[in-house]
């Protein structure tokens, strides 16, 4: 019987070799429809451009439009400092004016004035001013106190420091959104070519098992099965392929590229090694290098308290509610002291000219008038109809609301960091166990397809060791992409964002 079963399993596998041989045109057949699979993926289209993370980065902080917005805020609020200081400065005045009478201005008084022999109720036409008036004034006014100017200073100041901490918010926004399309594309990148692999196993098999199947030594069962298994395999390859340009175009948008464009990005999640950074190659360890915060191998909760001590200094969030309620602290000081006097110090010097006939330039010297004064001036708001009280209350309101806000984006911050702490910790053990399924699958694909091409297993057993192997592969790429994922959101929640080479 050992015999027998030998020369079974002999010619059996003669029948698979033969039949491998004469399907090399259905290989290459096969290989060829792997190949359109992969260019319909658009992996290797001629065209495509290829971005590393940093180039990414730079890509995205150099044209954005949120970036640029940002930036904007933040010049008109250095605009609006500019301004507020210029009320402490003093201002000068100087004006000057010419007016060409055509017919002076005339007044009647009782002619008696002028000739004691006049009549009783004669009036005299009597012109004031001349042809041609001239003037010039010099007013100089320099504030000594007024309270509304220099808290008006502090608050465009904190405003300023607001909008420049908005900009740095929006810098880490746009970084971390960057990385974490460009980590959904790797992942969008492995499925589709891991399912590109399972399709072409898949159809080597067929092949071979159509072959025993015309040699009599494979049922039309098992043929039909790795058909069924195909042809479920296709559909998923083309939502994978659909994903994965979703995912192009989503990167390409957030970049400002060209409609259109085909990326590819460089790396590799299902060779990327979390554990052993010299294990990895040059792209990979890019990917695990271009973090902002060190979490190291373990976190315990010192380490957990220490991260959110710095978070509340670093977060983007934090800073902006802080800068926010001072802001708003500066706003209704700036209301209460309108309450408080203003005095200032004036002086002024005029001069004026007349003359008939033809215009010179101000005269002769007898016909000019100067006048000089300075002076100290006091103003007391009293009553304004209780505008000032009602303006009290309403900063007094956003300074609480504003505080409100504060204390719930602190509680908020050590929730969400201490999650994703606990998510960081999670796809790092879970990457190391599928590392170790992954190895585990690969060694039972290779064992099922000896053992069937040997005609020691079945081809049930075959199919599902490739799936176990797809699956592990899959869920091994999953696993670090979010652990990638989570140190994105923990650098952004901590404040620590990463910048690219060369930025």
């Amino acid at each position: 019987m050992d015999g027998v079963k030998w020369m079974n399993a002999f010619g059996r596998t003669l029948t698979v070799a033969l039949a491998v041989l004469a399907g090399i045109p259905g290989a290459l057949h096969s290989q060829s429809v792997s190949g359109d699979l992969s260019g319909r993926s658009a992996r290797d289209q001629a065209g495509t451009v290829s971005l590393t993370l940093d180039e990414a980065l730079r890509l995205g902080l150099g044209g954005n439009r949120d970036l640029e917005r940002a930036n904007l805020a933040l010049a008109l609020a250095e605009g609006q400092v500019a301004e507020a200081w210029s009320s402490v400065y003093p201002s000068l005045d100087l004006s000057t004016s010419y007016t060409r009478n055509l017919s002076p201005a005339v007044s009647f008084l009782p002619a008696i004035i002028f000739n004691p022999n006049a009549r009783e109720g004669e009036l005299q036409q009597i012109q004031f001013g001349a042809e041609n008036v001239w003037s010039g004034n010099i007013a100089l006014e320099q504030p000594l106190f007024r309270a509304q100017t220099f808290i008006g200073v502090g608050a465009a100041v904190r405003f300023e420091k607001l909008q420049l901490e908005i900009v740095r918010g929006a810098e880490h926004e746009i970084i971390t959104r960057i990385r974490l399309l460009y980590y959904e594309l790797l992942l969008a990148q492995e499925e589709a070519r891991l399912i590109e692999r399972s399709v072409a196993r898949v159809i080597q098999s067929l092949e071979e098992t159509r072959a025993l199947n015309r040699a009599g030594l494979s049922s039309d069962y098992d043929v039909l099965r790795l058909e069924v298994e195909l042809a479920n395999l296709e559909p998923n390859l083309r939502r994978a392929e659909n994903e994965f340009r979703r995912m192009q175009r989503d990167l390409v948008t957030e970049l400002d590229l060209e409609e259109g464009t085909s990326l590819e990005v460089v790396g590799s999640l299902a060779t990327l090694n979390l554990d052993d950074l010299g294990a990895n190659g040059e792209a990979n360890i890019r990917l695990l290098t271009l973090m902002g915060v060190d979490l190291g191998e373990e976190i315990d909760d010192a380490r957990s308290e220490a991260l959110l001590r710095r978070a509340r200094v670093t977060n983007s969030l934090i800073q902006q509610a802080g800068l926010n309620t001072e802001l708003r602290g500066t706003e209704l000081q700036l209301e209460r002291a309108e309450y408080l006097p203003e005095v200032s110090l004036f002086a002024m010097y005029d001069i004026q000219a007349q003359q008939d006939g033809s215009p010179s330039f101000f005269g002769r010297s007898g016909q000019r008038g100067y006048g000089r004064n300075v002076g100290l001036r006091v103003s007391l708001p009293v009553f304004s109809g209780f505008r000032r009280n009602a303006r009290i209350d309403q900063m007094r309101s956003s300074l609480r609301t504003a505080e409100v806000e504060l204390d719930l984006a602190g509680d908020q911050l050590r929730n969400q960091l201490r999650s994703l702490i606990e998510q960081a910790e999670e796809a790092r053990l879970r990457s190391r166990s599928q590392g170790l399924a992954v190895r585990q699958a690969l060694r039972g694909f290779e064992i099922a397809s000896a053992q069937y091409r040997e005609g020691l297993g079945s081809q049930l057993e075959l199919t599902d060791a490739e799936v176990a192997l797809r699956q592990s592969e899959f869920n091994y790429a999953e696993a670090v992409f979010d652990y990638l994922s989570t140190r994105a959101r923990i650098d952004q929640v901590v404040g620590e964002v990463p910048l690219p080479e060369g930025s």
